[in-house]
């Protein structure tokens, strides 16, 4: 009790943590609140029309990435785990680049070669080539077309997650197998697979996730799901009432899908019996099997990185229209990079408050925050504008009398932006700046309140600089994941304030893929860092 009352006094961190909690609550009840809301004429248009359409769409999208990020990442998680082959090390990590790219710009990227006037149908046409082997290729712009992208992308947190689950398991278990006359296909279906299964789960649930949320490769393909919906609303028809609604339905998806990931996660469990594991006991690969489990490891990475890239070196270099490119490099940079120290600086308040006054309350409303990573940026955004459109009505209506002109305060500057950001993505460095300060004994901070430090000195004085390491990597992070982040900049960005994100799909949308090259190479260079931060975390296990 007398620590419960504790949290509740005046605190500094405590106001930030609870302020926190607040900015991710408002853009979630503000789009719940419109599930009671009278119903308005583009509303029942969309319920008598289209929102069949946009509910199947987005499921049968969601069940076409579940298989394939299943049939790519637990394959490949399963050679690299069991087997010895040449190059087996540095395919291992190279299984990991696609996520470098947002799936909008693979799908950019793939359309340029694939479309009619394209290079590979150009020459299909030249040899004659039947048209049912030209088909798939003139159907890329498809819901399949779309679920092959961000099967792509999207397969390496299934692959994580199995080949995790994978070199947990005893190879015991699996010799046990053997002896009891099990073949090794058989050994792999009713022992390996059953206990890596919530792992699994896991992965493809979170995947499909990001399949939900994802609007820039849907849109470009034409595919109508919920995301693509709700921007039609908003700016098609202007009823944002209408797209809040659209919201509210996706939010129900959303919170299915949070159930199932995190009674997933909740039914991982690993426990060391003092047994051989099962990277242990791997079999070795010579000759054409090797070549054989190369080859499967090499598609993905071909298709999903090597190939793209080398489309848009070659596109950036030799075709391209660089256009303002440095202009909208400094936005996205000063953007990414201002908002991200701030994230990271909200999250240091959080973890530190946590750190001094350990309770359940304090840490039920750490958890609420860590749902808006959760939360598609387009919803959000939705989310954001809504209330802060009516503040700037409010605020104009009380200027008035003094003959100033109604403007747009906040909702049509960066602050709204930079909020969204902030709803969007301090979990991300949360969770890396609570797993440095969980590194830190107690004794350090007891020895700087001895030394006469206050709380915010020892933070900034000795915790920051021992967890360095930990704050680089969440400022990493978010400044990655802001520079791809497309629906909420795209909707919140002041007038005539261009990001890379926003003119790649600007020029995609007006198909002019070649010249989006730039752009969106730079974002794939810059995805990159977190992939390799990633692989280095890895290899320390």
């Amino acid at each position: 009790m007398f620590s419960y009352f504790r949290i509740l006094r005046p605190n500094g961190l405590l106001i930030a943590t609870f302020g926190a909690a607040l900015c991710v609550a408002l853009p979630l009840c503000v789009v719940l609140s419109f599930i009671v809301t009278t119903s308005s004429d583009v509303w029942q248009h969309l319920v008598d029309t289209l929102l069949l359409r946009y509910i199947s769409n987005t499921l049968l999208l969601s069940l076409y990435v579940a298989i394939g990020v299943a049939c790519i990442g637990v394959p490949t998680a399963w050679i690299i785990a069991f087997y010895r082959f040449p190059g087996r090390n540095t395919l291992s990590w190279l299984l990991l680049l696609p996520m470098a790219y947002p799936a909008y710009i693979l799908a950019y990227t793939y359309t340029g070669v694939l479309e009619y006037a394209g290079p590979i149908l150009t020459w299909m046409r030249s040899v004659d080539m039947p048209d049912w082997v030209m088909s798939p290729f003139l159907h890329i712009r498809s819901l399949t077309g779309a679920a092959l992208m961000l099967s792509l992308v999207l397969y390496p947190y299934v692959y994580l997650l199995a080949r995790a689950a994978f070199l947990q398991q005893s190879a015991n278990l699996m010799e046990a197998g053997y002896t009891l006359g099990q073949s090794r296909f058989s050994v792999f279906r009713r022992i390996v697979i059953p206990m890596a299964r919530p792992a699994v789960a896991a992965g493809v649930l979170l995947a499909v996730m990001e399949t939900v949320a994802d609007f820039g490769t849907v849109q470009f393909f034409g595919v109508q799901t919920f995301t693509t919906g709700i921007m039609r609303t908003y700016y098609g028809f202007g009823d944002t009432p209408g797209a809040a609604q659209l919201s509210s339905v996706l939010l129900g998806f959303v919170a299915v899908l949070i159930i199932l990931e995190r009674n997933s996660r909740n039914r991982i469990k690993y426990y060391s019996d003092q047994m051989r594991r099962l990277d242990q006991a791997a079999q070795h690969l010579t000759g054409f099997p090797a070549f054989g489990v190369q080859v499967l490891c090499a598609f993905p990475i071909l298709f999903g990185f090597l190939i793209p890239t080398i489309l848009l070196v070659n596109w950036t270099i030799f075709d391209a229209t660089m256009q303002s490119l440095w202009r909208l490099a400094w936005n996205s940079l000063a953007l990414a990079g201002g908002s991200s120290l701030f994230i990271v600086g909200i999250a240091l308040l959080i973890g530190y408050a946590n750190r001094l006054f350990p309770s359940r309350s304090l840490s039920y409303v750490t958890t609420f925050i860590g749902l808006g990573y959760a939360l598609p940026g387009i919803v959000v955004a939705i989310g954001v504008l809504i209330p802060f459109g009516a503040f700037d009505v409010w605020v104009s209506a009380q200027l008035a009398p003094w003959s100033i002109k109604p403007q747009l305060w906040i909702s049509g500057t960066l602050v709204a932006v930079i909020f969204a950001y902030l709803v969007r993505f301090l979990a991300v460095a949360n969770g890396n700046v609570v797993s440095g300060l969980s590194r830190l004994r107690p004794s350090i901070d007891q020895s700087g309140r001895l030394l006469g430090l206050s709380q915010t000195r020892v933070l900034t004085s000795i915790h920051i600089p021992l967890m360095r390491g930990s704050v680089l990597t969440a400022i990493l992070v978010c400044f990655v994941d802001i520079l791809k982040e497309l629906p909420a900049t795209l909707i919140l960005r002041p007038f005539d304030f261009n990001t890379l994100a926003v003119r790649a799909y600007e020029l995609a949308g007006q198909e002019r893929l070649i010249d989006a090259s730039p752009a969106s190479l730079c974002i794939v260079l810059v995805g990159l860092i977190p992939v390799i931060l990633l692989n280095r975390s890895i290899g320390k296990l």
